[in-house]
């Protein structure tokens, strides 16, 4: 689907609005690994929309340093 990784804009939980966060890579079946302020979080994509949806909220995997 894309070449990995890349940047996008995508709708970004805290926001409830897009911003721009780089989809780093996919790790299963519509569930993908995204980079927001140096967050990295989970994601998926509503192919309706065609939006990345970011959880910076409850999905953060790890922070970068």
């Amino acid at each position: 689907m894309y070449n990995l990784p890349q940047k996008v804009q995508a709708m970004v939980h805290s926001l409830n609005a897009k911003a721009e966060v780089t989809i780093l890579e996919k790790v299963g079946d519509n569930d993908y690994r995204a980079e927001y302020q140096g967050k990295i979080c989970t994601a998926i994509f509503n192919p309706f929309v065609g939006l990345f949806y970011v959880d910076d909220l409850y999905g953060v995997v790890s922070e970068r340093k």
